[in-house]
């Protein structure tokens, strides 16, 4: 009887510390608000970004029209174009320089060429060419759209032209992938990789470093010591800028050696840029690093605003493909337009010139990210 009450108790001891530790950890969770919030915004994140920003078929793509005639026939071709959903007109060139400048830069995926003398040639039955070029850096956004180009124009033409039984188009569609007419992903996922290692590595390392120092007790030495706090924040940043530009190099030589990713355009200039987008990263690391209250917390941070770069820069996903406000998102985001120049410079042989744009709001991004992790770390050491 009493070997019965003592296994009893002893198992009531069991639950009852067990219990105990279930209500503390509860109770410490509620606390640490951040781990909470991680907790409960990471899914909703996910489910948010996958069920309304991804979009593996993109449609209504930048294009860019160059209409070296003016008739009915290609009035009615850029009609039937556009009501296939996958195209967008958004330029008129009238060079051929102008239409191969956008295309380089990215600022339409796509260009339509209507030659001269189109229509005269259709009535006389010599087929000509229309020629639709691509930029097939990236592949999946490129490919639905060139893949599905002749069936939907031949369907939606089929009231402007006579076409015989079995129908037949009364002029060649001659398509034009660029920078990547086998279509191959290693081209396109390599360059996309520099950034997205840089990003993981640059925050991680930096969002630890303020949080690791304060958790050592070592923070007080620094602060007592004849140094003032920029001169600590640089003194942290210069190393991880020389280890970026040390894992890009390997990945940018592995990809061109191993892979055989092209390099076309300037080492240089793909250095200088990079130089802005290492410091872009390295700031909002710090500032996540000012913000926690410990490594874990620093660590969730870095991770939340890793995944959006991950699903809304272009990287896994066509940036073009999604919904508008799912592209603002992308545009506030450094690794959106560093892998547009990582892959432009690689793959395309752009220059400066051509890459104007994504330069401009890298650099303006480092400035805001850079000024609020200063502003920031005075606050913490004050």
């Amino acid at each position: 009887m009493s070997g019965n009450q003592t296994t009893n108790g002893g198992l009531r001891g069991v639950w009852r510390r067990t219990y105990a530790m279930l209500v503390k950890e509860f109770l410490q969770l509620r606390r640490d608000r951040v781990s909470f919030a991680m907790i409960v915004m990471l899914p909703i994140m996910q489910l948010l970004l996958f069920g309304y920003a991804i979009n593996t078929t993109p449609r209504n793509l930048p294009t860019a029209v160059l209409l070296q005639e003016d008739s009915d026939l290609g009035r009615s071709i850029l009609k039937a174009l556009q009501n296939t959903a996958y195209f967008r007109f958004t330029r008129e060139v009238h060079s051929v320089e102008e239409f191969d400048a956008l295309l380089e830069s990215g600022q339409v995926l796509f260009g339509v060429e209507i030659p001269r003398g189109f229509e005269r040639g259709v009535r006389r039955g010599d087929k000509p060419a229309l020629l639709v070029a691509a930029d097939a850096t990236d592949p999946v956004a490129a490919g639905s759209a060139l893949g599905a180009l002749g069936q939907l124009m031949q369907s939606a033409l089929r009231h402007d032209l006579q076409v015989g039984n079995p129908p037949e188009m009364p002029f060649e569609i001659r398509t034009h992938a660029r920078y990547n007419p086998a279509a191959e992903s290693r081209l396109n996922i390599v360059p996309g990789l520099v950034g997205t290692i840089l990003t993981m590595t640059m925050l991680i390392f930096t969002a630890l470093s303020v949080t690791r120092e304060i958790e050592r007790g070592t923070m007080e030495n620094l602060l007592a010591m004849p140094i003032k706090p920029i001169e600590i924040m640089l003194g942290k940043i210069i190393p991880y800028v020389i280890v970026g530009f040390l894992q890009a190099a390997i990945i940018i030589g592995m990809g061109h050696f191993l892979f055989r990713v092209p390099i076309l355009g300037s080492l240089g200039m793909l250095a200088l840029l990079s130089t802005l987008f290492i410091g872009a990263n390295l700031s909002i690391g710090y500032t996540f690093s000012t913000i926690a209250q410990n490594q874990l917390q620093a660590m969730q941070m870095a991770m939340m605003f890793f995944l959006p770069n991950i699903l809304l820069s272009g990287f896994m996903f066509p940036f073009a493909g999604m919904p508008v406000w799912a592209q603002w998102i992308g545009e506030a985001l450094p690794l959106t337009h560093y892998i547009r120049i990582v892959r432009a410079i690689m793959l395309k042989g752009a220059s400066l010139v051509n890459l104007q744009y994504d330069a401009i709001a890298l650099g303006v991004l480092m400035l805001v990210a850079m000024t609020i992790a200063i502003t920031r770390f005075r606050r913490t050491l004050d």
